[in-house]
């Protein structure tokens, strides 16, 4: 039975890094709701004039027809083994929805939060710096360069701290993401369906926690 993966965490856990390993090292396509939309601008079908004149009016897409959109896309052949969802779903009602969908698929539903305490979130983005030349990033918490804010390939280069991660922006991402997405999470822990994995740890390890439940092998 293939299995539709639905990655959760804070903004910083790593969600994007564990997809691309899935993607990359088990074959299993990320099926961005964002992409879908985004394609919808070229398709001719029924469905997608449908949404693109939602979108027009400036409405939010209904959980219906996102539903529908995303069993489109997971029909085709790349899906088969099973797939990531990114973006998708966002509230308990569509996680419902997503739930009908994977009983027609004849698909299981394994939730995975990556989880990290927000005291460590906060140092990995409000931390982070980047080489303007090569893009090599630094943390000045977990990885700083070996001499004071330039780049270890490009003395030269003074490394970029993003405007954006600083420590009130990222608080109010924090809280949003707890405001928004904790009914969610509270939804997958009494379906039962619910796995979490210690994300404070280096990508591969938490990958092979990730993996080992993908593969239905018990990482507890």
């Amino acid at each position: 039975m293939a299995k539709i993966i639905v990655l959760m965490g804070a903004p910083g856990a790593g969600k994007g890094t564990q997809a691309r390993l899935l993607q990359e090292r088990l074959g299993l396509p990320q099926i961005s709701t964002g992409d879908i939309f985004r394609a919808l601008k070229h398709a001719q079908t029924p469905l997608a004039q449908e949404v693109r004149e939602i979108m027009e009016r400036g409405q939010l897409v209904p959980d219906e027809l996102t539903i529908r959109l995303v069993k489109e896309r997971t029909a085709r052949e790349d899906c088969r083994n099973g797939y990531i969802l990114d973006g998708f779903p966002r509230t308990p009602a569509q996680a419902a929805s997503l739930e009908k969908l994977a009983a027609e698929q004849g698909n299981t539903i394994v939730a995975i939060l990556i989880d990290v305490p927000h005291e460590m979130l906060e140092k990995r983005m409000t931390g982070r710096r980047n080489c303007p030349v090569c893009g090599e990033i630094y943390n000045m918490y977990f990885k700083p360069p070996r001499n004071d804010n330039v780049c270890d390939l490009h003395p030269e280069a003074e490394l970029v701290h993003r405007s954006d991660d600083n420590s009130e922006t990222v608080r109010a991402r924090l809280a949003t993401y707890e405001e928004q997405t904790r009914p969610l999470v509270e939804y997958y822990k009494s379906a039962g369906l619910m796995r979490t994995v210690d994300g404070t740890r280096e990508p591969e390890a938490i990958y092979k926690d990730v993996a080992r439940i993908v593969s239905g092998v018990n990482a507890d």
